[in-house]
């Protein structure tokens, strides 16, 4: 490994005022001189810019400009991207720990892995912790992730899976709320050797963008399952997916 940089961290905002400094703090306090960050702006209203500006010695590119929608402008990230891998983490989301850059690219430089995946911690619009993800959802997160295990549902947060660059696609902007589950899965489709970093790696901020699309992000991720699995198995699946849901708040309730 050279001084080049390990990771790209790009970051993609648009009024996000309320959010965005507790994200740029949670990335600026690795202090790792092989981490890139990256902020992508839809050319926000709010005072967003503000805050973004106020830490722009500590980020390495800043754009603001008018794009086409969330999945645009993760594509504006991995144009500008340097770094071998990429990694994911929106406004409103965090690194889960200080030294998470740390055990991440120590992992890289002893694996070389093509995708390095964790667990995710929940948090309200408070920062608390809510659990992690494997916890509060039927979907849990595998000891061996492969594009496979996504056949019944996202398994793995976006914000919880670095990919190395040279494999990582641009997002398909004919989907406008579920683009992350098809990049995902078309990464672990061309990675040779995905590592599980076992530890937690992200704190995601529950009620995202797709959450607030959701009659949208279902028929995406429908005809994304019948894109990559066939559509078929995946009405089966849905089936099971269904099932598996009620069968998770049923028991939910038992233990409340």
């Amino acid at each position: 490994m050279d001084s080049k940089k390990v990771i790209s961290i790009i970051t993609v905002t648009y009024n996000c005022v309320d959010v965005i400094e507790s994200t740029i703090a949670s990335i600026i306090e690795q202090n790792h001189s092989r981490l890139e960050y990256i902020i992508v702006d839809g050319q926000s209203t709010d005072g967003t810019l503000n805050i973004i500006h106020q830490y722009k010695d500590r980020i390495d590119h800043i754009i603001s400009e008018p794009d086409k929608g969330i999945y645009d402008a993760m594509n504006k990230g991995l144009q500008l991207a340097t770094g071998q891998y990429v990694l994911f983490i929106n406004a409103g989301d965090l690194l889960y720990a200080s030294d998470t850059i740390v055990q991440l690219i120590a992992i890289i430089e002893s694996q070389h892995p093509d995708v390095i995946y964790g667990e995710t911690m929940l948090i309200d619009d408070k920062g608390r912790e809510l659990g992690t993800r494997s916890e509060n959802s039927s979907r849990k997160l595998p000891e061996n992730l492969t594009w496979k295990s996504l056949n019944r549902g996202m398994v793995v947060s976006h914000q919880s899976i670095v990919v190395r660059r040279t494999i990582a696609p641009f997002y398909d902007l004919q989907y406008t709320s579920s683009a992350d589950v098809d990049w995902v899965i078309k990464c672990l489709k061309r990675a040779n050797k995905i590592i599980n970093a076992q530890m937690i790696i992200s704190k995601y901020l529950t009620g995202g963008y797709s959450k607030r699309t959701l009659k949208t992000s279902l028929g995406e991720r429908f005809k994304i399952f019948s894109r990559h699995y066939g559509l078929l198995p995946n009405l089966t699946n849905h089936l099971i997916i269904t099932l598996r849901a009620v069968w998770y708040k049923i028991n939910r309730k038992e233990l409340n």
